[in-house]
C-alpha cells in the first residue's frame, strides 16, 4: 500500500513539473515562410511551348516572408523580411497584404493592393468550420495538430495549430482553431505557409493596430470588383482572385 502511494505521489509530481515547464504564449511574433509552386500554377497556360519557355526562365518556387505579431486577442499579419531571389520574378497577388484581426469581436481590417490600387477591407472575420484530426507535426519547435476545412465553398485547406500559443489566429485571414496556426496549405493552389521561428518577445498593444489607408470596401464588394475587372482573364482569373480573397 505504501509503495502504491509513493507511485501516485511521484506521478502527480511529474505532472506538476511538466505543467510548470510548459510554455503558453499570449504575445510574441511569428515569422512565416510562404511558398508558391510556380511550375504547378503554369499548368493553367494552354500553350505547352509558352509554358515550357516560362519554366526555363524562372525558378520553381517563389518564397516570401511574413510576420504575425500578436498580443492577447489581437493579431497583425504583414510583409516581413525581403528575399533577394525574388528580384527577378514578377510580383504575385497578396504579397503586400496587411491583415489585422480582433479575435474577440471577430472583426477584421485588411489592406490589399490590387492593380496598383490600395483597398481597405473592413468586415467580419471569416468563419471556418474546421475538422480537427489526430495527426501531429512539429513546426518551429511546437507540437501541432492537423485540422481540415473548406473555404469559399470548395477550396480545401489544411492547417496545423498549437495550443501552446493561446490566440486562435494564423496567417492571412485564417483563424478559429484552439490555438495559433503555424502551418497552412492550400494543396490545389500549391501554396503553403509555415512558421520558421516563434519569437517570445513583448509586443506593445499600440503596435498591433489595423491599417488605415486605402479605398474602403467590404469583402463582397471587392470580390465583385475583381470578377468584373478580370472577366476576360480565363483560368488565371480564378487563381488570382482566390489568392487576393484568402
Amino acid at each position: 500500500m505504501r509503495s502504491l502511494i509513493i507511485i501516485f505521489l511521484l506521478f502527480f509530481a511529474s505532472l506538476a513539473a511538466h505543467a510548470q515547464n510548459a510554455i503558453f504564449l499570449n504575445e510574441g511574433r511569428i515569422e512565416y515562410e510562404k511558398k508558391i509552386n510556380l511550375y504547378a500554377q503554369l499548368d493553367d497556360i494552354d500553350d505547352p511551348a509558352w509554358r515550357d519557355l516560362m519554366k526555363k526562365t524562372m525558378p520553381q518556387f517563389k518564397t516570401t516572408y511574413f510576420d504575425l505579431t500578436f498580443n492577447g486577442n489581437k493579431t497583425l499579419y504583414q510583409p516581413g523580411r525581403d528575399n533577394a531571389d525574388n528580384n527577378r520574378m514578377w510580383q504575385q497577388p497578396a504579397e503586400d497584404n496587411t491583415i489585422y484581426t480582433d479575435l474577440e469581436t471577430h472583426q477584421s481590417t485588411s489592406r490589399k493592393n490590387v492593380f496598383e490600387e490600395g483597398f481597405l477591407i473592413q468586415d467580419t472575420a471569416r468563419t471556418i468550420k474546421w475538422k480537427i484530426t489526430d495527426e501531429m507535426r512539429t513546426i518551429a519547435g511546437f507540437e501541432c495538430r492537423r485540422a481540415n476545412a473548406l473555404i469559399m465553398d470548395s477550396v480545401y485547406v489544411v492547417a496545423f495549430y498549437t495550443e501552446s500559443i493561446l490566440p486562435s489566429g494564423g496567417p492571412e485571414s485564417f483563424t478559429g482553431l484552439p490555438g495559433m496556426i503555424l502551418g497552412l496549405a492550400i494543396p490545389h493552389e500549391h501554396i503553403t505557409w509555415f512558421a520558421t521561428k516563434v519569437y517570445t518577445e513583448t509586443i506593445p498593444e499600440t503596435s498591433v493596430k489595423p491599417p488605415v489607408k486605402g479605398k474602403k470596401i467590404t469583402n463582397a464588394n471587392l470580390l465583385t470588383t475583381l470578377q468584373d475587372r478580370m472577366k476576360d482573364w480565363g483560368k488565371w482569373a480564378r487563381r488570382y482572385i482566390l489568392q487576393i480573397m484568402i
